[in-house]
């Protein structure tokens, strides 16, 4: 029998069961965060959100404690970006992605070019122990390591051990409300020990089948950064194979939701990059065809991504009393915007308990 194929709104369908979009779960924040395989953290706030559309009762407070009691912590990870994980997934899944920041330092920077006859062990063992006394920022690391290697740039040098040693940022930033300077401090000083053992391929690959299924391998290694080719072939024989409309081959769990796709889904807002836009190399299964991450410009403003009909249609920006929600390419029609309305009042009730607001439709963007 030929793989069935999967359309792109049975992938869709498929993506929102996984990533709890399709009805609100009752979970802990820290179940739903390994559930994800972490979150996107580049900006402190954007899990909070992320936790929001997804759980039923969620409040701030819950994942503020967290990240206090040290049972969750922001880092580096996939693609060397910033993500939230629980501690127990910090510490098996960072050995995975060590190599990808050595190899984004060395390789694919603008500083590694100038260490390359550099004793870089010697760096990193510094860098450690200055980071080991206390948290500091990478301006602190930077003027300290100059003054041990004063033939080297501290900042050079400071972004170095930022890539290739196993960091964690520090609260209060990450914390709801939290302000701050951008602390990092070592695996060893935050949850007691250096990252290890390292989690199997086989089991990561499992676990991003189960929050972005069906998925290619190609597509994994855009949300990891990871190789994952070998992998899947040895995964294949416990996997059902599909295809897609253009003939791609993916992979899923055997037990894995699978929805139809005829399925009436909510309005959801997420956050700016959530992870869901990030999952795959043919984001057609969430993004309108043609539209792309640029689409969204934060300049610092925390901002988001509508669901309507499981798709982005549109984006939602704070503004002054409430939202603006800017639609892709074609107008909301009014009958959808009263649902839009009241899932934006609530996000607004979420971000802003106990002020007034509105929710206005702001121009089409296209």
């Amino acid at each position: 029998m030929p793989p069935q194929i999967l359309d792109r709104r049975a992938l869709n369908r498929a993506l929102l069961a996984r990533q709890l979009l399709l009805e609100r779960r009752r979970s802990s924040a820290a179940a739903t965060i390994e559930h994800l395989v972490g979150m996107q953290a580049q900006a402190p706030n954007l899990p909070y959100v992320g936790l929001w559309s997804r759980l039923q009762g969620f409040h701030h407070q819950e994942l503020s404690r967290l990240i206090e009691t040290r049972a969750a912590v922001r880092m580096s990870l996939m693609r060397n970006t910033i993500h939230l994980v629980t501690a127990r997934d910090a510490l098996g899944m960072k050995p995975l992605f060590m190599p990808l920041g050595e190899r984004g330092y060395m390789r694919g920077s603008p500083w590694g070019r100038d260490m390359r006859d550099a004793d870089m062990a010697a760096i990193r063992r510094a860098g450690s122990e200055i980071l080991g006394e206390k948290p500091r920022t990478i301006a602190q690391l930077a003027k300290l390591l100059a003054q041990r290697f004063p033939q080297h740039d501290g900042p050079t040098m400071a972004y170095g051990v930022r890539y290739m040693e196993p960091l964690v940022f520090t609260p209060p930033r990450g914390l709801w409300g939290g302000r701050g300077l951008v602390t990092l401090t070592t695996f060893e000083k935050w949850l007691g020990r250096p990252p290890g053992p390292a989690f199997h391929l086989d089991d990561l690959a499992r676990r991003y089948l189960a929050a972005f299924g069906p998925a290619s391998a190609a597509d994994m290694r855009l949300w990891s950064g990871l190789a994952m080719r070998e992998t899947f072939e040895r995964l294949r024989p416990r996997l059902k194979v599909f295809r897609n409309e253009q003939g791609a081959e993916l992979f899923d769990l055997p037990r894995a939701p699978r929805p139809d796709p005829s399925l009436p889904v909510p309005v959801r807002l997420l956050p700016d990059f959530d992870n869901i836009l990030l999952a795959h190399a043919d984001r057609t299964r969430i993004l309108p065809p043609g539209k792309h991450l640029g689409m969204f410009s934060s300049n610092g403003v925390m901002q988001g991504s509508v669901l309507l009909d499981g798709f982005v249609r549109a984006m939602w920006v704070p503004a002054r009393g409430g939202l603006v929600i800017t639609p892709f390419d074609q107008p909301i029609p009014k009958s959808e915007r009263h649902e839009v309305i009241e899932e934006a009042s609530r996000l607004l009730d979420f971000l802003t308990p106990g002020e007034k607001h509105d929710v206005r439709f702001g121009p089409v963007k296209s």
